[in-house]
Formats: C-alpha cells, structure tokens, sequence
C-alpha cells in the first residue's frame, strides 16, 4: 500500500551557497548534489524558494523609493525607468533565481517569494508584487515545476485582491498545482509592526512609496520572517474570531478563484495549535496538499529526543486522510539534543503508522478497507425498480459478513419469540442470488423450528442463480416465486417477511414502497424484518464534494443526491445550542418507516390506493458553533431488524449497532451554491421526501440566522461590528450578533423571557434574545426536475 505521508525538506539559500562554495561533484550544479543527498535520507522532495536575495534587492530599488522627498533626482528617475522597463517586459537575471535546469527542477516545490505583497494597502506594491508573482510563476513553468507554495495572505482588508492575484495565475498556467502557504489562525504572526518613518530600510522589509508619483505616502505593510524566536509563541487559547481569520481569509480566496481544484492549501504548523478541536475540524474538509512542520513545533522528551505535542499529534494523525507531504524545515539546526535530523522524519512515519484512519485502510474486513477508492467519489444511488442489478453488484454486497450476520440473528430471534406450531412461513421479498435465503436457513437450525421458505424475485438474470442454489444447496426447503412483490401472489400467508431494500438514507431505494405490495403477505400478527428504519441529516462542508458534484456543469449535478464515502468532509454542527438551547443534537431525525403499517387504506388486493402515505417532511434546527462554509447534507439511517438486532450508519451509533458493516456509505445531498455560517449561527434546513404515481424524489432549502439581543438602550450596543481582528465575518469574543436594523422587534422572533424591571429600578432589564436571517438557498429539485426514483 502507498504510502500516507510524503516527506519533503526544506533547502534554504544558505544551503544551496554552502553547496556552491564546496565540492559537489560528480553533480552538475548545487541543486542537483543537494537533490541527491535528501533523497538518499528518504525524502521524496525538497522545497527551496525560486529566488534569491539578489531578485529581492533589484525589485526594491525599482519599485520602492526611500521617501517622497527623494522624488526627482536622476537614482530614482533611474529607478522609474528601470521598473516600466521590466513592468513592460518583466524577467529574471541569472543569479536571482536558484535553478536554471528542468533536472533540477525535477523533485522540486518551488516557493515563492515570501516577501511579495498582494495584499498590500500601498496600490503600486500590490500592483508590482503582482507582476513579480506572475513572472515567478512564469519561470516556474517555463522549468517543468508542477507545484508552487506561495505566501500567506497577511492583510485582511485587502485578501480580494490577493485572490484575484492568484486567479489570474491559475488561469495563465494550465497545469501547475497553487499551495498556499497559511497557518491555522491569525496571519498577525506573521507581520511585523510598521515603522513610523518613511526612510527606514529593515532587513525583512522597508518603508516608503512605490516608484509611481501616484503612490500614497503612507508606509507599505511588509513581512517579516516566518521563524517564531524562542519564547514568541502565542498562547493556543485564542479568541474564536482569531482563530476564524485565516480559514476566513481562505474561504475568500478559493470563492474568488471558483473553487478552483489546483488550487490548495499548505498548512503551516509554526504557531502552536489551538486547543479546541471544533476549530481543527473544519480543515479536514480542505483540500490540505502540504503541511510545514518546523523543528521549533517540536519538543523534547525526557531523553532529548523530538516529539510533537499531544494535540499537535491527533490533528496530524487526522490529517493523513489528505495524504500531505510533510515539509519539514530547520531539522539540521541541531535543535534537539538527540536524535539528529532522521528524527524528525522518523517521528511523522510514526504518527502515520499510527493514526486511526491508516490502521483501520490497512485492516481486512473493515469499511475504510473495503472502501478504498471509493473515498468522497459520488455515485448515483440504486434504481432497484427501474433496473436488475448485475451479478458483480450483488458479489459486492454480500461480502458484507455483519450484514447478514444482524439479518440471521434478527430472522433467529423472531422464530424463537413465535408460538410453537407445526409449521412457520418465511418470505425472503428481494432474494438476489440468495443470502438472505441461506441465512434464514441456518436461523431455523439454529431455533430448531420447522419452517417453510418462499424466494421471491424480479430480477431474471438473478433468478437463474437462485435456481442452482435450489437445485445444489436448499432442496424442497424453498420454493422460489419469480415476479415482483408488489404484484405477484403467494400460495399461502407467512409469519416473517424479510427483505433487503435499504438505502444510505434508509427510503431512498424505495422500500416503503416495495413493503407496501409485500405486507398483504403477512398474516395478521406477522413479523417485518426490518421492522423500521430511519433517516437522519447533518450540515456538512466539502470542498471537494461540491467540486465533484458540479463537474458537469448541469443543474442536475447539484440537485442530485450522491452515495458517498465519506473522508474529506466535516460536520458543521454542534449538540445543542442556539438561541433558548431550541437547536437539536449534530446528527437529526428525518422521519421514520414502520412496517408493518396498519393504518393504510388498500384496495382488495391488499395494495394502497395512492403513495401518499409515504409522504414525509422535516423541519430542523442545527447550531454552528465555528465558522465554515456548508456545501450540503449528510445523509445516514438507522434499521431496526427486529428487537434490539439492527443496523446502522449513523456516526455516533453504528460502531454499537453493526460496527464494520460494509453494504452502505452515507447519502450526500449537495447545494447549488456553497452558504456560509458564521460562528454561533443556526441553520434551519427543510427537507421533502415526495412522490406521484411514477416517482418518489426529495427537495430540500435551508436558512441562516444569526442570534441576536434586543437590548433596552441601544448605547449598550453601539460596539464595534468588526472583531478586534478585523474580520467581517466571524464575531471576535461574543455570542451574539449586534441589533439588526432588518428587525422592527425582538418579538418578531422566538425569546427568552424578559425580565419585569420594578418602577424602583431595582432589576435592571435584560436584553430578550433572537435571531436575524442572514442567508438562503435554493429550494433544491423541486418537482424531482433532477433526481428521482422511479415507480
């Protein structure tokens, strides 16, 4: 099996120098000989910037002036021409860049120059930075090289611009991979404080105007360098709209580039990470490439050797479901007493050997095992009315052991529970090729009761397999009916009807519908195996599930409900919460099917008149406790067999209930355009399940709310609505939005009591609570326009 984790290492410049200045024979150039040295010590790839300091200084002399005063004389009239020359024709000279060769660039993630500035507030920095961007990217094809990391975003206020940066470039280069380099939160790290001089000249950036007389005075933000001196590091208990910023700043980014599918995320573990883990969760959902892991992020054992942080070891365990490569930088500084630098690679082939999800995939008989290759690949559903299944179909499906082993136990314990006749009746409604036959078979040596088994089912090229097993295995024992159960006849009624018409969302292959033909079956006190069957929902983000779902660019590709197995996604909601504690727990209950059903009225045949019994509904209510962007739904069921034997998906329940059972990955049910939920917001989503004489189809709609208080004097609430961070979106510290001024009244909403405040003044009133829609979407499939099941 290949592996998780890919390691790469950090070249820096003073390596490539130090190189250059020794012996590296029988290697061509530097590049190559330090290629070769970290690829014997198993690295798969090196990193090293694209430019050198050279390209840095001739960039600042063309573009950035000492000061307005200076405007005039021949250097900078000197200056000003040099940079319209290359703004006019931009290029590199040879020693501003660190490879000239395609065999050089050959394993190589190239890095942009971290000190350009995109999202600076000075117009003509952000104008050049820009242009040098686009010619290092330029470069960087012209060399073959197929990813480029480029720098953090640092200025909120001017992301947008930023974005559309990188847009441009994705756009100019077909094929070329664009990682950006971010932390987890609050790129302020990163920035140094701005001097208040227009003349100083710093090492890791300056002050002053562009080279154009139109440039503004004020001082230009630049960045400084990425490592934390010892002692620097923030605490990891930071406020909820800290550590919303960067993921904010993300969102922005990949929205103004389309969701563009080269373009990824390089995470950047050098500041600690956070403690809540809800925070952690939403970049699982990301489309995560590359993780910078610096030796500062590690910390000695007790034997002077470099380990990683408790929580800093479970996300990186969780994170080998992107399958990143691990940039590992500053591991030859001698940092750690013991251990050298193989410690730090050994040490992340550790956490892969044992991370959850690694083991489970390499573990026979389990789902991540069974499921390889499937992961986040969106498949249609089952039309079992409309279609016969193929016999290699059916093949996968019974390599499902704790399916049919809850099915045996059910059909087991529902012959002993009956009254001891001569003569019990089974009907196996949907036979297949006959699982469910012979598990009923051995239930009845097992009970040691005297039963009679009838096979039905519709599916031709199936029933030619049930014949030979008649034939070879089961002998008078069964009697096969060929037909469908909605309209055939039995000889006789039956004491247990069992079938296997279960979907990822429990209805949604039509066995309400199927159980309805197939009940008249059932004497007056029979037994349904399944008994009953739920569905369940849950908001979900996925960047790369709502890339696959409108690859086609149709509208049906986003109204339709996909099979799924899950990986790269995340749960938005929270247990509980909301305004009054009136949100339910993370996953909901959808609706439920009992069978059988007594309350249907049928005609003499014993069939329903119309499906509309089989209508259903739900209205429900989640919290969003962190920021994130929900791309759709997550669908899941649960089934009672019979008594306390079931099965199910359900992510809280299924690993007590039929832990490992391989037959069902979850439903996806996408949005047409992604809706995003702010920290401590709710999400209100409505969900159909419909149907017509031909077919059954779901719709579904969702709203965003935002609490809000009521307070009695609005000087209470005149604060600030931007966070202390500068975030639009996510509120910095507090739980609650400000008044909004689409409200006319706090009654307008559901509410906290109010307090009664006394003539005396003796209760000061209380701000009554409630909430403020801030967002929709679409009503999805309405009329089964895209996705529906057939009748």
């Amino acid at each position: 099996m290949s592996p998780f984790a890919t390691l790469a290492t950090t070249i820096t410049l003073e390596d490539i120098q130090n190189k250059a200045t020794g012996v590296f024979e029988p290697y061509e150039t530097a590049v190559l000989a330090l290629s070769a040295d970290c690829q014997s010590q198993g690295y798969q790839a090196i990193c090293l910037p694209l430019t050198t300091s050279k390209w840095q200084e001739r960039w600042k002399n063309m573009c950035i002036v000492p000061s307005i005063e200076d405007a005039g004389n021949e250097a900078v009239i000197a200056a000003d021409k040099e940079a319209e020359a290359w703004r006019k024709s931009p290029s590199f000279l040879l020693d501003e860049v660190t490879i000239t060769r395609l065999d050089e660039a050959e394993f190589v993630l190239a890095m942009a120059s971290e000190w350009l500035r995109l999202d600076s507030d000075d117009d003509w920095v952000r104008h050049d930075s820009a242009i040098a961007l686009r010619q290092e990217v330029a470069y960087a094809s012209y060399l073959n090289v197929h990813t480029i990391i480029l720098p953090p975003p640092r200025n909120r206020s001017q992301v947008a611009s930023y974005a559309r940066v990188i847009n441009d470039c994705l756009k100019s280069v077909p094929y070329m991979q664009f990682s950006i380099r971010l932390p987890i939160y609050d790129p302020a790290v990163f920035q140094s404080k701005e001097s208040s001089s227009p003349q100083s000249h710093g090492h890791h950036g300056w002050s002053g105007a562009s080279s154009s007389p139109q440039a503004p005075t004020t001082p230009p933000k630049m960045p400084i360098s990425n490592s934390y001196p010892q002692g620097s590091l923030r605490s990891t208990k930071a406020p909820e709209g800290e550590l919303n910023a960067t993921w904010e700043m993300w969102d922005i980014i990949r929205n103004v580039c389309d969701y563009n599918m080269r373009l990824t995320l390089a995470l950047d573990l050098t500041p600690p990470l956070p403690v809540n883990a809800g925070v952690l969760n939403r970049w699982a959902a990301e489309p995560v490439k590359h993780i910078f892991l610096p030796a500062s992020a590690f910390i000695a054992n007790v034997k002077g050797y470099p380990v990683l942080p408790k929580g800093t070891q479970a996300f990186l365990r969780q994170s080998m479901i992107h399958r990143p490569t691990f940039i590992l930088s500053g591991v030859r500084s001698g940092l750690h007493a013991k251990g050298g630098e193989p410690a730090y690679a050994q040490y992340v082939k550790y956490l892969e050997k044992s991370s959850p999800l690694v083991q489970a995939m390499r573990t026979e008989g389990t789902v991540e095992n069974f499921g390889q290759g499937y992961q986040d690949y969106l498949q249609n559903p089952l039309q079992p009315l409309m279609d016969n299944l193929q016999s290699i179909t059916y093949q996968t499906f019974e390599q499902d052991p704790v399916k049919y082993h809850n099915y045996e136990e059910a059909i087991y314990r529902a012959l002993v529970d009956l009254p001891d006749s001569v003569r019990i009746v089974i009907c196996v409604a949907g036979a297949g090729r006959g699982p469910l036959v012979a598990r009923s078979l051995e239930a009845v040596r097992r009970s040691n009761r005297q039963a009679f088994i009838y096979a039905l089912e519709k599916n031709p090229t199936a029933w030619i397999t049930l014949q030979e097993r008649k034939a070879k295995d089961w002998g008078s024992s069964v009697e096969l009916v060929f037909g469908d159960m909605r309209y055939v006849e039995l000889p006789e009624k039956v004491d247990v009807l069992v079938s296997e018409l279960l979907g990822s969302f429990g209805d949604n292959e039509l066995s309400p519908e199927c159980l309805d033909g197939a009940m008249r079956f059932l004497k007056p006190n029979g037994i349904s195996i399944p008994s009953s069957y739920t569905a369940y929902l849950a908001p979900l983000s996925s960047s790369k599930l709502y890339n696959a779902a409108r690859e086609s660019k149709e509208l049906k590709g986003v109204e339709t409900p996909y099979v799924v197995m899950f990986q790269n996604v995340n749960l938005l909601s929270g247990d509980g919460g909301g305004v009054g504690g009136r949100c339910g727990p993370q996953i909901q209950e959808c609706w439920e099917f009992v069978h059988p059903r007594r309350d249907v009225a049928v005609d003499d045949r014993g069939l329903p008149f119309t499906n509309s019994h089989n209508v259903r509904a739900a209205r429900l209510c989640f919290h969003i406790p962190h920021a994130g962007v929900m791309h759709g739904f997550a669908g899941y069921f649960e089934a009672v067999l019979y008594g306390h034997v079931g099965l199910s998906i359900h992510p809280q329940r299924k690993d007590y209930i039929s832990k490992d059972m391989l037959s069902w990955f979850p439903l996806f049910l996408p949005l047409r355009q992604p809706l995003y939920l702010p920290s401590n917001s709710e999400v209100q989503v409505s969900i159909w399940r419909l149907t017509n004489d031909r077919q059954v189809w779901y719709e579904w709609y969702a709203e965003s709310f935002l609490p809000v208080f009521n307070a009695p004097s609005p000087v209470e609430q005149s604060e600030d609505v931007l966070g202390p961070d500068g975030s639009f979106f996510a509120s910095a510290s507090t739980h609650v939005a400000v008044p909004s001024p689409l409200i006319d009244a706090v009654d307008a909403f559901p509410l906290s009591p109010r307090s009664v405040t006394s003539k005396m003044g003796a209760e000061p009133a209380r701000p009554a609570s409630g909430v403020v829609k801030i967002g929709q979407t679409a009503l999805h499939n309405p009329g089964g326009r895209s996705s529906w099941i057939g009748l």
